[in-house]
């Protein structure tokens, strides 16, 4: 089974700026390995319908892939020393995210899409990185180690369960400051549960709507809360300061900041309401049926 557990963390300041640092560096790392691939993939492509009759060869190279740009980071550390601070498995990681993007434009998914062109990353766009691997005992008290950061203070709101073991560790920066994701696995508990035949009594069918959030086939209605209209008063003046302020001044990066965090409380508010619904349906039936959105005309349940 694999789960994840998040917490605030409180860094100082040195700790912020290390932060800071290896995102800003890892945001450029990603940026140029994104680059040679387009470049490679720009310069060897030729459709036959259009390809011309007289045209100069480039001259062939290797084509640049997780491996050879994983390789390459020794030559990237020598001509720019700055990134010898960076932990050597965090940016291992940069270049395998480069690798998801660009198959993800090419390989269709389980749906038969197809993704969109990666793009580069602009600044302050680059949000999180990640150690691939950690210590079991990196958690001591209301500290945890990080490898060349140092112990930063987290809040644990809620003890890591028993029996899991750490396997990755993400920090992401958020409107309200950063945040640490672990994630959890334990090979004894089972990914899935036995299968449950359903029946009229613990079955329980719901119908997501327009005018209410859902209706259950007890005839029970949940309301839609609406937070994002009942904070649009507080959006509008927050963001009316926002017009009003100097590009590239201080005042309004603080303006910005204001209304990022105004929109992380609807998301977050609307996410805590997502689950609560959730815990109630599944805490009445067992089996949870609902309208197929493309059948609706039909009335036929998908489960």
């Amino acid at each position: 089974m694999r789960t994840a557990y998040q917490y605030k963390l409180r860094p100082n300041k040195e700790q912020l700026a290390t932060i800071e640092l290896w995102l800003e560096l890892l945001r450029r790392q990603y940026n140029y390995r994104l680059g040679e691939r387009f470049s490679w993939w720009e310069e060897n492509r030729c459709p036959v319908n259009a390809c011309p009759l007289v045209m100069p060869i480039p001259q062939l190279r290797e084509i640049p892939d997780y491996y050879s740009q994983k390789r390459d980071l020794v030559n990237t550390k020598d001509k720019f020393c700055e990134y010898k601070l960076i932990h050597s498995q965090v940016l291992q990681d940069c270049i395998k995210r480069v690798k998801l993007a660009f198959d993800r434009w090419f390989k269709a998914d389980k749906n038969g899409q197809k993704l969109g062109k990666p793009r580069f990353k602009g600044k302050g766009r680059y949000r999180s990185f990640t150690y691939p691997q950690i210590k079991q005992n990196c958690i001591e008290g209301n500290k945890i180690n990080l490898p060349k950061i140092g112990n930063i203070k987290l809040i644990q709101h809620r003890p890591l369960p028993n029996g899991f073991q750490i396997k990755t560790v993400t920090i992401s920066r958020k409107a309200d400051g950063y945040y640490i994701t672990l994630s959890l696995e334990n090979k004894s508990v089972p990914a899935l549960t036995t299968k449950v035949e359903p029946t009229l009594k613990n079955t329980l069918g719901i119908d997501m709507g327009l005018k209410e959030f859902l209706v259950t086939s007890e005839g029970e209605s949940v309301p839609i809360p609406q937070y994002y209209r009942s904070s649009q008063k507080r959006l509008k003046t927050l963001q009316k300061r926002l017009s009003r302020k100097k590009k590239g001044s201080k005042r309004r990066l603080k303006a910005v900041k204001a209304v990022a965090k105004q929109h992380k409380k609807v998301a977050d508010k609307r996410k805590d309401f997502h689950f609560k619904t959730a815990n109630e349906l599944l805490s009445k039936a067992e089996v949870i049926a609902h309208v197929d959105a493309e059948r609706r005309a039909g009335g036929k349940l998908k489960y």
